[in-house]
């Protein structure tokens, strides 16, 4: 298919899925769901000519016309979704397959009472309200295409919601499965996340692909995070070599929030990373941590917007990828500093480390400042693996491959000992282990 017809092909779905029950859905509901697609058909699918996806073809995309996810479990496992997911069969833990709730593999019992945590739609079946106050209000659906795809065909997900001054205190685990065997298949999961004043979370987003089938994911997040709360958020992504994947994260700090967020691109065919957080409180903090790791012919965008809002908040990111292959990498980092954002403190950091002739990084770092009381940096690289180390590790006796993925293993690992679930960044090391390992038979410590 070619875009245009793709476009109308999910015009064409929306109805149908309008017509098989989604009009008893709440007002509310069908109002942002009718909203939506009408700004999915006003700005089609993004092409190379738009400024913020021009090193990004989305062809892999508009070329299949994947079918609604069926939900079906389809022989998947606890252990097999512990191990690619990098958690414990005890954690706690909403699961979903091929679009669709899991019961039988999720587990949230051991969650406090302050702290609650449902698959979406259920909750949307007993018409609660308290979604009408935030689902749908912080994504940019006028904006961002596949946000407004989304958010037309919100069905299922996830909603964590914490309250004022709770605490969870074990990570919870949201956990994605697609493993279209047959005929492709495109899943669309939406996450609202809720911290109220003083509240504090770790979740970890998990994305993983089984199997041999082509599919697609596209995940939207909306994180809203009151005053002095804190909240760690994880973002792990293991789809297959078939998978296409489209993931955005839109997050909303008040006064005083500390938000850490991690983002870990392992494995998709085509992949993009979004994420747009808002400073709008004094005093608030925000670390962005990425690491990307692609091979083959594989394709990974990261785009990334921090706007500073309001005075005296502080932003830190840093994005490092490494790429072999004929593998494709890009970086699109944006600080904005509006007008009234004095005494503003953002740091921005990007690099990138190529192992073979034909691997291509493209990064955009970019400041807009708006206002003048500010300490503002950003900067990257892109090179290949430094000569001076290499004859060192050389020169004690290790061959060339080895001392490549000696060096290779410490770049990356810059970024999972950020980690601080301690048996997330445990599995995260052996997994950066045993792929230097397959790469050159090096014997890394």
């Amino acid at each position: 298919m070619q875009a245009s017809e793709s476009k109308e092909f999910y015009l064409s779905e929306f109805r149908h899925f309008e017509n098989n029950g989604a009009k008893k859905n709440p007002t509310w509901l069908r109002e942002l769901r009718t909203s939506a697609i009408e700004s999915f058909q006003k700005l089609g699918f993004p092409t190379t000519h738009d400024e913020d996806w021009k090193y990004t073809s989305v062809d892999r995309i508009t070329s299949v016309a994947f079918a609604h996810g069926n939900g079906n479990v389809g022989g998947v496992s606890a252990d097999v979704i512990s191990d690619l997911a990098c958690a414990g069969t005890d954690c706690n833990r909403l699961v979903f397959v091929n679009g669709g709730y899991s019961p039988e593999l999720s587990f949230t019992s051991a969650l406090p009472d302050s702290v609650r945590v449902e698959n979406l739609a259920a909750v949307l079946k007993s018409k609660d309200e308290f979604l009408a106050r935030y689902l749908g209000r912080y994504a940019r659906t006028r904006e961002q295409p596949f946000v407004a795809l989304n958010t037309a065909f919100i069905e299922d997900g996830a909603l964590v919601f914490v309250r004022k001054d709770g605490i969870a205190a074990e990570p919870i685990h949201l956990i994605y499965v697609s493993t279209a065997n047959g005929k492709p298949i495109a899943s669309q999961p939406r996450n609202l996340l809720i911290l109220e004043d003083g509240s504090e979370a770790r979740i970890v987003e998990n994305y993983i692909g089984l199997g041999p089938g082509t599919y697609l994911t596209n995940a939207v997040t909306e994180l809203i995070a009151g005053e002095n709360s804190k909240i760690e958020h994880y973002r792990l992504q293991r789809e297959g070599v078939s998978g296409s994947h489209v993931g955005t994260l839109d997050a909303q700090l008040k006064r005083n929030c500390n938000f850490t967020a991690h983002a870990i691109t392992l494995g998709g065919g085509l992949v993009r990373n979004d994420v747009h957080v808002v400073l709008d409180g004094e005093g608030s903090d925000c670390v962005l941590n990425g690491l990307y790791l692609m091979d083959g012919k594989q394709h990974v965008d990261n785009s990334t917007e921090i706007e500073h809002v309001k005075p005296r908040a502080t932003s830190f990111e840093l994005y490092k990828g490494i790429l072999s292959g004929s593998a494709r990498g890009v970086f699109n980092g944006k600080i904005r500093v509006h007008k009234d954002a004095q005494r503003t403190n953002a740091r921005q950091v990007n690099k990138n480390l190529l192992l073979s002739a034909d691997a291509m990084v493209n990064t955009k770092p970019q400041l807009e400042i708006y206002a003048d009381d500010v300490k503002c940096s950003h900067g990257s690289t892109i090179g290949q693996l430094d000569r001076d180390a290499l004859f060192y590790l050389r020169s004690r006796g290790i061959g060339q491959e080895d001392a490549q993925s000696l060096l290779s293993y410490a770049f990356a690992s810059d970024v999972i000992n950020r980690i601080k679930i301690d048996y997330l960044r445990a599995r995260l090391d052996e997994y950066l282990l045993n792929k230097f390992r397959r790469t050159s038979g090096a014997r890394i410590p």
